[in-house]
Protein backbone atom coordinates (compact mmCIF):
# COMPACT_ATOMS: atom_id res chain seq x y z
CA UNK A 1 0.00 0.00 0.00
CA UNK A 2 0.94 3.88 -1.00
CA UNK A 3 0.23 6.34 1.97
CA UNK A 4 0.13 9.73 2.34
CA UNK A 5 -0.95 11.49 5.57
CA UNK A 6 -4.65 10.13 5.68
CA UNK A 7 -5.79 8.15 3.10
CA UNK A 8 -3.63 5.07 1.23
CA UNK A 9 -3.77 3.76 -2.16
CA UNK A 10 -4.25 -0.23 -2.43
CA UNK A 11 -5.25 -2.79 -5.03
CA UNK A 12 -8.50 -2.84 -6.01
CA UNK A 13 -10.47 -5.90 -4.30
CA UNK A 14 -13.65 -7.37 -5.31
CA UNK A 15 -16.11 -6.32 -3.06
CA UNK A 16 -14.76 -2.61 -3.23
CA UNK A 17 -16.38 -2.86 -7.06
CA UNK A 18 -20.38 -2.98 -5.89
CA UNK A 19 -19.71 -0.01 -3.70
CA UNK A 20 -17.85 2.21 -6.33
CA UNK A 21 -20.23 0.76 -9.27
CA UNK A 22 -23.45 2.24 -6.95
CA UNK A 23 -22.27 5.32 -5.47
CA UNK A 24 -19.83 7.10 -8.42
CA UNK A 25 -21.14 4.74 -11.85
CA UNK A 26 -25.18 4.57 -11.26
CA UNK A 27 -24.52 8.73 -9.87
CA UNK A 28 -25.75 9.48 -14.08
CA UNK A 29 -24.71 13.13 -13.31
CA UNK A 30 -21.46 12.28 -11.57
CA UNK A 31 -20.01 9.12 -14.26
CA UNK A 32 -21.01 11.95 -16.96
CA UNK A 33 -18.75 14.62 -16.07
CA UNK A 34 -16.01 11.97 -14.63
CA UNK A 35 -15.69 9.50 -17.42
CA UNK A 36 -15.89 11.39 -20.65
CA UNK A 37 -17.79 9.14 -22.69
CA UNK A 38 -22.13 8.53 -22.57
CA UNK A 39 -23.22 7.38 -18.97
CA UNK A 40 -25.02 3.75 -19.47
CA UNK A 41 -26.17 1.28 -16.82
CA UNK A 42 -24.49 -1.65 -16.19
CA UNK A 43 -25.93 -5.13 -14.34
CA UNK A 44 -24.22 -5.65 -10.96
CA UNK A 45 -21.27 -8.18 -11.08
CA UNK A 46 -20.44 -7.44 -15.04
CA UNK A 47 -17.11 -7.98 -16.09
CA UNK A 48 -17.83 -5.04 -17.50
CA UNK A 49 -18.10 -2.48 -14.90
CA UNK A 50 -15.48 0.56 -15.50
CA UNK A 51 -14.06 -0.54 -11.68
CA UNK A 52 -13.08 -4.13 -12.66
CA UNK A 53 -9.32 -4.14 -12.78
CA UNK A 54 -7.07 -5.99 -16.06
CA UNK A 55 -4.07 -7.37 -14.14
CA UNK A 56 -2.23 -7.57 -17.60
CA UNK A 57 -3.20 -3.77 -18.67
CA UNK A 58 0.60 -1.99 -18.49
CA UNK A 59 -0.63 1.20 -19.02
CA UNK A 60 -3.03 2.18 -16.51
CA UNK A 61 -2.91 1.38 -12.79
CA UNK A 62 -5.93 1.30 -11.18
CA UNK A 63 -5.99 2.27 -7.11
CA UNK A 64 -8.57 1.55 -4.33
CA UNK A 65 -8.64 4.98 -1.60
CA UNK A 66 -8.88 3.77 1.97
CA UNK A 67 -8.77 5.60 5.04
CA UNK A 68 -5.30 4.98 6.88
CA UNK A 69 -7.54 4.93 9.75
CA UNK A 70 -10.10 2.00 9.81
CA UNK A 71 -9.28 1.16 5.96
CA UNK A 72 -12.39 2.20 4.96
CA UNK A 73 -12.88 2.88 1.18
CA UNK A 74 -13.44 6.12 -0.04
CA UNK A 75 -12.78 6.23 -3.62
CA UNK A 76 -10.90 5.16 -6.50
CA UNK A 77 -7.47 6.43 -8.02
CA UNK A 78 -5.71 6.06 -11.63
CA UNK A 79 -2.73 6.56 -13.54
CA UNK A 80 -2.95 5.84 -16.70
CA UNK A 81 -2.16 6.16 -20.16
CA UNK A 82 1.65 5.48 -18.93
CA UNK A 83 4.06 6.34 -21.51
CA UNK A 84 7.47 4.74 -20.94
CA UNK A 85 9.10 6.02 -23.79
CA UNK A 86 8.95 9.65 -22.96
CA UNK A 87 8.12 8.85 -19.06
CA UNK A 88 4.55 10.51 -18.68
CA UNK A 89 1.15 9.16 -17.49
CA UNK A 90 -2.09 10.91 -16.63
CA UNK A 91 -3.65 10.76 -12.97
CA UNK A 92 -7.28 10.25 -11.98
CA UNK A 93 -8.98 10.12 -9.25
CA UNK A 94 -12.74 10.16 -7.65
CA UNK A 95 -13.98 10.26 -4.13
CA UNK A 96 -17.73 8.36 -3.14
CA UNK A 97 -19.78 11.42 -1.92
CA UNK A 98 -19.15 10.86 1.65
CA UNK A 99 -15.37 11.41 1.31
CA UNK A 100 -15.92 14.60 -0.72
CA UNK A 101 -14.80 17.93 1.27
CA UNK A 102 -12.40 16.52 3.71
CA UNK A 103 -8.76 17.35 1.77
CA UNK A 104 -8.37 13.16 0.85
CA UNK A 105 -8.02 14.90 -2.96
CA UNK A 106 -5.15 16.48 -2.37
CA UNK A 107 -3.30 13.81 -0.34
CA UNK A 108 -4.72 11.39 -3.10
CA UNK A 109 -2.68 13.41 -6.36
CA UNK A 110 0.12 14.01 -3.56
CA UNK A 111 0.54 9.75 -3.43
CA UNK A 112 -0.11 9.64 -7.03
CA UNK A 113 2.61 11.81 -7.90
CA UNK A 114 5.10 9.54 -5.75
CA UNK A 115 4.10 6.65 -7.36
CA UNK A 116 4.55 8.33 -10.61
CA UNK A 117 7.92 9.98 -9.86
CA UNK A 118 9.68 7.83 -7.18
CA UNK A 119 8.15 4.41 -8.19
CA UNK A 120 7.30 4.61 -11.71
CA UNK A 121 10.47 6.82 -12.76
CA UNK A 122 8.40 9.09 -14.73
CA UNK A 123 9.54 12.66 -15.98
CA UNK A 124 5.73 14.66 -16.56
CA UNK A 125 2.64 13.54 -14.77
CA UNK A 126 -1.00 15.79 -16.89
CA UNK A 127 -4.64 15.93 -15.44
CA UNK A 128 -7.49 17.19 -17.66
CA UNK A 129 -10.41 18.43 -15.51
CA UNK A 130 -13.50 20.02 -16.14
CA UNK A 131 -13.26 23.78 -15.71
CA UNK A 132 -15.83 23.86 -12.75
CA UNK A 133 -14.59 20.99 -11.22
CA UNK A 134 -12.82 23.90 -8.40
CA UNK A 135 -11.90 20.63 -5.97
CA UNK A 136 -9.92 18.81 -8.35
CA UNK A 137 -7.76 22.03 -9.26
CA UNK A 138 -7.29 22.86 -6.03
CA UNK A 139 -6.16 19.43 -5.51
CA UNK A 140 -3.36 19.52 -8.39
CA UNK A 141 -2.16 22.76 -7.55
CA UNK A 142 -1.79 22.33 -4.31
CA UNK A 143 0.68 19.42 -5.17
CA UNK A 144 2.32 22.15 -7.86
CA UNK A 145 0.41 21.34 -10.89
CA UNK A 146 0.19 24.46 -13.43
CA UNK A 147 -2.40 25.16 -15.79
CA UNK A 148 -1.02 24.61 -19.10
CA UNK A 149 -3.96 25.21 -21.42
CA UNK A 150 -7.58 25.52 -21.85
CA UNK A 151 -9.38 22.81 -24.23
CA UNK A 152 -12.40 25.25 -25.33
CA UNK A 153 -15.73 23.14 -25.37
CA UNK A 154 -13.98 20.00 -25.74
CA UNK A 155 -16.45 17.77 -23.22
CA UNK A 156 -19.73 16.94 -24.18
CA UNK A 157 -21.44 16.73 -20.50
CA UNK A 158 -25.04 15.86 -19.85
CA UNK A 159 -26.41 18.49 -23.06
CA UNK A 160 -23.56 21.20 -23.08
CA UNK A 161 -20.18 21.69 -24.10
CA UNK A 162 -18.01 22.45 -21.23
CA UNK A 163 -14.35 23.30 -21.18
CA UNK A 164 -11.44 21.58 -19.93
CA UNK A 165 -8.61 22.52 -17.75
CA UNK A 166 -5.26 21.03 -18.74
CA UNK A 167 -2.92 20.80 -16.02
CA UNK A 168 1.07 19.62 -15.77
CA UNK A 169 3.71 18.75 -13.50
CA UNK A 170 7.01 17.79 -13.61
CA UNK A 171 9.27 15.94 -11.87
CA UNK A 172 12.11 18.65 -11.28
CA UNK A 173 9.24 21.19 -10.05
CA UNK A 174 7.41 18.36 -7.49
CA UNK A 175 8.01 19.46 -3.74
CA UNK A 176 6.95 16.79 -1.55
CA UNK A 177 6.51 16.49 1.71
CA UNK A 178 8.77 13.83 3.16
CA UNK A 179 6.99 12.61 5.49
CA UNK A 180 3.78 11.80 3.74
CA UNK A 181 4.69 9.16 1.47
CA UNK A 182 5.15 6.10 2.68
CA UNK A 183 5.22 2.14 1.59
CA UNK A 184 4.01 -0.29 4.03
CA UNK A 185 5.11 0.80 7.19
CA UNK A 186 8.04 2.50 6.30
CA UNK A 187 9.35 5.83 4.75
CA UNK A 188 10.59 5.89 1.34
CA UNK A 189 13.40 8.23 0.89
CA UNK A 190 13.84 10.83 -1.05
CA UNK A 191 14.00 10.25 -5.03
CA UNK A 192 17.41 10.76 -6.92
CA UNK A 193 17.13 13.07 -9.55
CA UNK A 194 16.23 12.10 -12.77
CA UNK A 195 18.22 11.80 -15.71
CA UNK A 196 18.14 14.67 -18.03
CA UNK A 197 18.05 14.10 -21.39
CA UNK A 198 -2.41 8.64 -20.70
CA UNK A 199 -10.34 2.41 -18.23
CA UNK A 200 -12.68 5.02 -17.94
CA UNK A 201 -10.24 6.58 -15.54
CA UNK A 202 -11.82 9.61 -13.55
CA UNK A 203 -10.70 12.55 -14.88
CA UNK A 204 -11.77 15.51 -12.17
CA UNK A 205 -11.32 14.64 -8.37
CA UNK A 206 -15.06 14.44 -7.05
Amino acid sequence: MLKGSEIGLRARHEDDIPILQTELHDDVVTSSRAAGRPWRPITPGSKESPFAVDDKERRDVAFSVVKLDGGTLVGVATLWGIDDHNRSAHIGLGLLPSARGKGYGTDVVAVLCHYGFVVRGLWRLQAETLSDNVAMLRSAERNGFVREGVLRSSAWVMGEFLDLVLLGLLVQDWKPDPGRHRTGEGRVPEPAPAAEGRDGSPRQGL
